[in-house]
């Protein structure tokens, strides 16, 4: 049994990450009493439960930092891209820069949040122990798009008589896969990740693939001392053009059509971006090449070209870099890579491609695959993913008025406002969420953006004697016809792909990112501030 008694605060906040950090650190700035609730042992969201072999973040720094000088005056980044260690000592950085270690809670569950109609507050409970509570008027959920893992339902996956491990769930400390037969089940972000460094030590790797990956090269690199003294020459302009970029970044798509070049002039500007690395070659060409068929054909064409260069086995090649695209280049997330192509082109690495030989089930040795065969090993790695972007929230029983669950609200389609706020839950304020940018913007750009605009708030229903501030219907309704509607545009509504939730069997296809960008998702929400709350019912 925990504690009996309630612990009352203005805010109760969960999660660690950028955007739980963000918010406590602005509301305590505010003048609020805060507290921040943590599952994990010590800040980071994600980074600190990404523990899996090569976990490492596709953003490059200093993009990927938060904008408060106090944080990056006297921060050293290592690597273009930080490894999970790396970023998990950043955070660290963070929360004792800002001094918010006092306000924090650490290895302790929110498992239910109920909304008290009668006297206007939030119950919290924790670890499923109904006599440890706290009490708040503003519930904050900062769980992030990846906070619930997700296992297929494979048949006979009990019967497996090996080790098996989620990469959402890696253990602490070194897990030995050298000299083992190790398979793999993904080829997301993850699980490319988790491939290239497995690939170095394993005797055998076994690669489970549903759809090839056209990932990108990363092109990571160490950063010096004097790297990292032009980072913080640069950093507040930097910071003031990420805030006006379509995915937060400190470049963006570029003003035109690239089919209206030459083709010379194309070629030209696809090795540009190529060689660049990172998220270039997506996010930093022109946007006729996610809306158009023959400009996304092209740029496909031309990433097919360069990965074939990499890969000798001509049966590999043909599964990894298929001559007709399965999904339109760049509608699923892409991925960055250092040696992918090359440790799946590896003589002891074999590619169960489930498009032609699906697995029939598991046996205490391995897979069978419908054909017949056994592949066996003796270790599993789980790489399949995520209850992406609503998993966070429905996974806590949290319930507002009439006692109805948000699992329940969400079951047959979202529907929030501003995606930080939903109808019938009066008070609460969620980021990195669903309906709004999340996966389509860099994590420290929109905890900044939306953090600001819930402090705004959660400041003017103090100020003006409130008890409470709930979503309309008529602006959820209006808001998820604005979300769909973007959603529409271009070629991302043509892929399978975890955006609209089609790796969740059962989960209503749907937009589950605003695809707008982000320069407008902010003007939209201070639209709504500018007349007074637009689609806000304020109860005083």
């Amino acid at each position: 049994m925990g504690s009996v008694g309630e612990k009352n605060y203005d805010a109760i906040i969960v999660g660690a990450g950028f955007s739980g950090l963000y918010l406590l650190h602005e509301l305590r700035k505010a003048g609020f009493t805060v507290k921040l609730i943590e599952a994990g042992s010590g800040p980071g969201g994600i980074w600190h439960l990404n523990r899996y072999p090569g976990a490492r973040v596709d953003t490059e720094v200093p993009q990927y930092s938060y904008s408060d000088p106090a944080t990056w005056s006297t921060w050293h980044w290592k690597q273009r891209f930080p490894d999970r260690d790396e970023l998990v000592t950043y955070f660290e950085h963070v929360v004792a820069v800002w001094d918010l270690k006092p306000h924090i809670v650490w290895n302790t569950r929110v498992t239910a949040a109920h909304w008290n109609e009668s006297e206007n507050l939030w119950k919290i409970e924790v670890n499923g122990d109904q006599y440890d509570n706290y009490i708040c008027k503003f519930f904050c959920p900062c769980t992030g798009f990846a906070a619930k893992s997700y296992t297929p339902p494979f048949p006979g996956l009990d019967t497996f008589k090996g080790r098996v491990y989620h990469s959402g769930h890696w253990p602490v400390g070194e897990v030995n896969l050298a000299g083992q037969r190790v398979a793999v089940i993904g080829t997301g972000a993850t699980g490319v990740q988790a491939i290239q460094e497995i690939g170095r030590v394993a005797s055998h790797l076994t690669v489970v693939m549903r759809t090839p990956n056209t990932a990108i090269p990363m092109k990571n690199t160490p950063i010096d001392g004097p790297r990292n003294s032009y980072f913080k020459e640069q950093l507040p302009e930097w910071k003031k053009k990420q805030a006006t970029t379509f995915a937060g970044f400190t470049y963006d798509f570029r003003p035109g059509k690239i089919m209206d070049l030459p083709k010379e002039k194309r070629r030209e500007i696809y090795e540009e971006l190529f060689n660049t690395g990172g998220l270039h070659f997506w996010l930093g060409t022109f946007n006729d090449v996610l809306a158009n068929r023959e400009a996304n054909e092209e740029s496909y064409q031309y990433w097919r070209e360069q990965v074939l260069k990499r890969i000798k086995n001509p049966e590999k090649a043909r599964i990894l870099a298929p001559e007709k695209q399965i999904d339109p280049f760049g509608t699923k997330r892409i991925s960055l890579e250092q040696n992918f192509f090359e440790t799946l082109d590896q003589d002891n690495v074999d590619i169960i491609y489930t498009r032609e030989s699906p697995i029939k089930q598991f046996v205490p040795t391995g897979i069978e695959t419908e054909d017949g065969t056994v592949h066996e090993f003796d270790v599993l790695v789980l790489a399949t993913g995520f209850d992406f972007v609503t998993g966070g929230l429905t996974q806590i029983d949290i319930r507002g008025i009439g006692n109805q669950t948000v699992k329940d609200k969400f079951a047959k389609g979202v529907y929030t406002n501003l995606g930080m706020t939903i109808h019938g839950f009066p008070n609460m304020f969620f980021m990195y969420g669903p309906q709004a940018p999340t996966a389509f913007v860099t994590g420290p750009v929109s905890a900044e953006a939306q953090g600001k605009w819930i402090v705004d708030c959660i400041t003017h229903i103090t100020k003006n004697n409130y008890k409470s501030i709930n979503a309309t219907e008529e602006a959820e309704q209006e808001w998820r016809a604005h979300v769909n509607e973007g959603a529409e545009q271009g070629l991302f509504k043509e892929a399978h792909s975890w955006y609209f939730g089609d790796n969740i069997p059962g989960k209503p296809r749907e937009a589950l990112n605003y695809m707008a960008g982000m320069p407008l998702y902010k003007q939209k929400c201070q639209e709504a501030v500018d007349a007074g709350y637009k689609g806000f019912e304020l109860v005083k």
